[in-house]
């Protein structure tokens, strides 16, 4: 029997927008209670509290806000991410850190701060990694860093937490939001560029957060059929 999240507060990181927000909408939907750490405010009504992820103290102390706003935490999702693609010897290095600092460190901070509340409650835990997790390209040193970083982290994760908390690696494909919005070009996908809707990838963590007390999905590869960036 699956978990049921109705009234149950699940955390999202980058909540605001993109993935984030479609993992928002779809625990609100099923009668949870969601949380956002973002630097923007989320959709109307969704309580949050404003931080920056790569301040890792910081994250540390916003998660411990949201925890005691909410009572109590069933569910943690860390959405927030950035990239700034560019080969290594182009990209300045303060962006360069701050990939890394927003995808690995503040998933990792969270969690942390998180943790008390997750295991009291034998609540799930779901890092959004990306395929440039487990397959390296160019012009993205930052970004594969950081989220081979997440797939190390997350598994290590679950080997620690075996029994306590469910942890569930999460690894997407590309996806149409506003994350390549941004970016030079060169590097956005193009117009027939194949890519998945937040929304589906979102159904796939409401499957991981809705997993009963003793059942894990240890990880998730969610990406449309024909994209090339896995495997």
């Amino acid at each position: 029997m699956s978990r049921d999240i109705n009234g149950q507060a699940v955390l999202v990181t980058g909540g605001a927008s993109g993935l984030g927000a479609a993992v928002v909408a779809a625990v609100a939907k099923a009668g949870g209670r969601p949380y956002v750490l973002d630097r923007r405010a989320p959709a109307d009504g969704v309580p949050w509290v404003e931080c920056d992820l790569a301040d890792s103290r910081a994250a540390e102390a916003a998660t411990r806000r949201i925890a005691e706003q909410a009572g109590e935490l069933t569910g943690v999702v860390t959405a927030a991410g950035m990239d700034v693609p560019g080969r290594l010897g182009d990209v300045d290095g303060a962006v360069w850190d701050r990939i890394v600092a927003i995808n690995l460190l503040g998933t990792a901070a969270v969690i942390r701060a998180a943790l008390p509340e997750l295991e009291r409650a034998h609540g799930t835990v779901v890092t959004v990694a990306s395929t440039l997790g487990v397959k390296a390209v160019s012009d993205a040193t930052a970004y594969c860093a950081a989220k081979f970083g997440v797939v190390g982290f997350t598994r290590a994760l679950a080997a620690e937490l075996a029994g306590a908390v469910g942890v569930t690696l999460l690894i997407p494909g590309g996806m149409r939001t506003a994350f390549f919005d941004e970016r030079d070009e060169q590097y956005r996908p193009g117009p027939d560029a194949i890519l998945n809707e937040p929304a589906d990838t979102a159904a796939a963590v409401m499957f991981a957060l809705t997993q009963p007390p003793g059942c894990a999905v240890r990880e998730l590869v969610v990406c449309a059929e024909q994209e090339s960036s896995y495997p």
